[in-house]
């Protein structure tokens, strides 16, 4: 095929070819892979430069105002695609390529996985980016520029074995240096008085310089900035000891800033481990909020006009720490008076809570924080002085101030850096409806009082372009074909396919693209795994973090009843499924550990036994990552979004099932809820405890050992697992994770078992109607254009940031 010489396909090739020539070095014949990749990237890229040099412009010429998203996460994925699609170059991509005898699919998988994120969290983050792009707001995402993040996970007889993720080996070619966008951030010293004030004297420094990515919206509207922050000592050699033979210690200082952006959430279990955490967010959130009152000043003066060109919003409690240290640059560097410095900050600063959990509420010792950050404790005891003034003259108990209070005077001594976020923020919101009622009664509930008027909801969403238009383009062409584009801008729209669900030619157009889909997920899991599923099974999936809350555990031992019940009963019609698992534990999390070997044990067992042979596969799919998500999304038929009532803040990957048209089989958690009332009860399988009773069953004195006696099903299956069925090379492998259920069955995995089968045999019923399980998918796929984050990000421009 020759390109017309006219079309874009042919500007774009010669634009390759230029790339490949003067700026990868490479003739066209002697080119790999990698080197046409590389200069695909780059071409595309220079097309991506010029709209964002446009918007940068546009918005210091408008004097907008500008969002700050400041996340210790950013899971961006690969990003040529996604700026393909985003361009509208995709088909001219495939087709310039295509003249060198280059596949562009085949290209695409070159691109390593951004290792700067582990769950929804970082995801959330980069679909927020992508949105705030696409609704044409400016802003800027900062984070850490992780050298190795989060590690890849490789699986070794059934064991999780962590090693480095080495996205960076071969450099980045989507960003760009900033070294003139370089500041010094300090660590301890002492804090001195002045004539005009104090001044802050750090003993230590590191230079956090600049790494800017461009983030393309949707038709190329608008490009915003992911800014990422790497580390360097200031002296990186000390020459003089290494002269003297001090070749390590030489280094020392450089090693130690190096330390502060090579790995995401460092364990914490030590000490050091501890401070390392705490100097990460310190360094990453001092330099951003550096950087955004330079900006400010440089072009707006008087920086008590903050509020007015600049939204800061605190992605979780990992930056908090930007609350104090936007006081202090106002204050000691600004000159401004602490009650005016106060009100400044608060307009300013907003921040989203991700978690109901306590752990995950971070709080530091108060030795190390003071250690580290003096100046930042002087500070914080002058907020907390405010507050609980505030408090004592509201009238609140005593237990209430203590619980309000920014320091935990219960044992040790901790900084509570989740009430700093909620005090210094004039909008602290939740991310489902349901999370966000339990914030006000639980977690914030003292703080809810004293503020009644701060917390707000803003229920998570997924960016419909990746997670339908580009993993899923099989379906998205069944779509368009069927109530035409307009869904492509506005995802809301897919409700027009609400009034098509019963015609069986769009049924069977949506299953054939779902069993392609299962086909080639079925040769990637083959070629990683070794195990042959079959793609006429009913493909049911759990892929996420691995934590007791979200229950793999319960998916587990129903897994193992299942087998039980299959064996004794081979007479029956048994429908045929695949159980696919996936996602990562943290290093230092040894249940979680466990429960993956336990995933790989049974796998194991249930995979060699010829009794159930093509009626039940198990499979745990290693290093789970949003490319692999990419590719199991669109092949699942049951999502499994389980996770204890009143635990799981919102979930995602909820939003991204269903939009690929998967059935959700799931508890009324987080924004599961609010996806039934979306598409309706008769939709979806709820089962198990609300939030309500998991409370209430937690205070009545729960026993459920009493539960586990009187479900045989379920007495089974926990003997087995307990007993070493699945582990004979160690029969008590499982024993203490099993007694943990017959103890104290924190996270209800025995109170909802009996529930959670019966709705998997509905399950069951309503696979063995295949027109009615289409569609019901095709209701799902109707009904969550909601669950978009552009209209997410609409809420927070139009409520909380107050930007058009």
């Amino acid at each position: 095929m020759t390109l017309d010489p006219a079309s874009p396909a042919a500007e774009l090739d010669a634009l390759i070819l230029d790339v490949l020539r003067h700026r990868v070095g490479k003739d066209e014949l002697a080119a790999k892979s990698h080197d046409w990749f590389n200069a695909a990237v780059l071409a595309l890229r220079d097309k991506v430069i010029d709209r964002w040099i446009e918007s940068t412009r546009r918005t210091y010429e408008e004097k907008g105002k500008r969002v700050y998203y400041l996340s210790a996460e950013f899971l961006i994925g690969r990003l040529l695609r996604d700026a393909m699609s985003n361009l509208g170059l995709t088909r001219d991509m495939e087709k310039a390529l295509c003249e060198h005898g280059l596949d562009l699919a085949a290209l695409e998988e070159l691109e390593p996985d951004a290792a700067l994120g582990n769950g929804g969290l970082g995801r959330l983050a980069a679909c927020f980016m992508e949105s705030l792009s696409t609704l044409d707001i400016p802003a800027y995402g900062y984070g850490i520029r992780y050298v190795n993040g989060m590690f890849r996970q490789r699986v070794v007889d059934g064991w999780q074995v962590e090693r480095p993720e080495t996205w960076l080996a071969h450099g980045n070619p989507w960003e760009f240096d900033r070294r003139e966008s370089a500041y010094l951030i300090g660590f301890g010293g002492e804090v001195v008085e002045k004539a005009d004030g104090v001044e802050w004297k750090p003993a230590e420094q590191v230079e956090a310089s600049a790494v800017d990515t461009p983030v393309v919206g949707w038709r190329g509207k608008r490009v915003n900035t992911l800014r990422l922050w790497t580390a360097s000592a200031l002296e990186p050699l000390k020459l003089d000891a290494f002269n003297a033979g001090d070749h390590f210690g030489a280094l020392a200082d450089e090693v130690k800033a190096d330390a502060l952006v090579r790995v995401l959430y460092p364990a914490d279990s030590s000490a050091a481990g501890q401070e390392l955490r705490l100097r990460q967010e310190y360094f990453f959130t001092s330099a951003s909020i550096q950087d955004i009152v330079r900006r400010h000043v440089q072009y707006e003066g008087d920086v008590r006009t903050l509020p007015d060109h600049a939204a800061i919003q605190l992605n979780d409690t990992h930056p908090s720490v930007a609350v104090a240290e936007l006081m202090r640059l106002l204050v000691d560097n600004h000159g401004l008076e602490f009650d005016e410095a106060w009100e400044v900050t608060k307009k300013t600063v907003a921040y989203t809570n991700h978690t109901l959990l306590p752990e995950a509420l971070e709080s530091w010792p108060l030795p190390l924080f003071e250690r580290l950050l003096p100046r930042h404790m002087q500070i914080i005891y002058a907020i907390n002085s405010r507050v609980l003034r505030e408090a004592r003259k509201a009238g609140l108990a005593d237990a209430a101030i203590a619980a309000i209070s920014l320091i935990d005077e219960g044992g040790e001594r901790r900084v509570r850096m989740a009430n700093l976020a909620f005090v210094g923020a004039h909008s602290v919101n939740g991310v489902a409806a349901l999370h966000t009622d339990l914030m006000k009664s639980t977690v914030f509930a003292d703080l809810h009082k004293l503020y009644p008027t701060r917390i707000n909801n803003k229920t998570n969403g997924v960016t419909p372009r990746r997670w339908l238009q580009q993993c899923n383009p099989g379906l998205t062409s069944v779509i368009r074909d069927a109530i035409g584009p307009a869904f492509l801008d506005d995802a809301e729209k897919l409700s027009d396919l609400n009034a098509l669900a019963a015609d069986s030619e769009l049924g069977e157009r949506v299953a054939l693209v779902k069993r392609a889909n299962k086909v080639a997920l079925s040769q990637h899991i083959k070629e990683l795994t070794g195990i042959r599923l079959n793609p006429d099974a009913l493909f049911d999936v759990q892929i996420k973090r691995i934590h007791e809350y979200k229950r793999q555990l319960l998916n587990l031992i129903e897994t193992v009843a299942l087998y039980d019940q299959i064996r004794s009963h081979p007479e029956r019609d048994w429908v045929p499924r695949v159980k696919i698992f996936g996602g990562k534990a943290a290093p230092s999390y040894h249940n979680a550990k466990l429960i993956i070997k336990l995933a790989n044990d049974i796998a194991r067992r249930v995979n060699s036994d010829p009794s159930v042979g093509g009626v039940l596969k198990v499979v745990f799919v290693p290093n789970y990552n949003v490319t692999l998500a990419e590719r199991i999304i669109p092949a699942a038929n049951l999502s499994e979004q389980i996770s204890t009532a009143g635990m799981e803040a919102s979930g995602t990957g909820n939003m991204k099932f269903a939009l690929n048209g998967a059935l959700t089989i799931g508890t009324l958690d987080g924004a599961n809820v609010e996806i039934k009332d979306k598409v309706g009860d008769e939709n979806i399988f709820i089962f198990g405890l609300t939030a309500e009773e998991v409370l209430a069953k937690r205070a009545e004195g729960y026993v459920p050992r009493e539960v586990i006696e009187g479900s045989r099903e379920l007495q089974q299956a926990v003997a087995a697992i307990a007993s070493g069925v699945f582990s004979p090379d160690d029969p008590d492998r499982y024993a203490a994770l099993m007694g943990g259920i017959y103890d104290h069955d924190w996270f209800m995995c025995a109170a909802d078992f009996d529930s959670y089968a019966a709705a998997q045999r509905k399950v069951d019923a309503l696979w063995e109607q295949p027109k009615l399980w289409r569609q019901q998918a095709i209701r799902n796929i109707a009904n969550v254009g909601w669950f978009s984050s552009d209209r997410t990000i609409g809420e927070y421009a139009k409520e909380i940031w107050g930007v058009k």
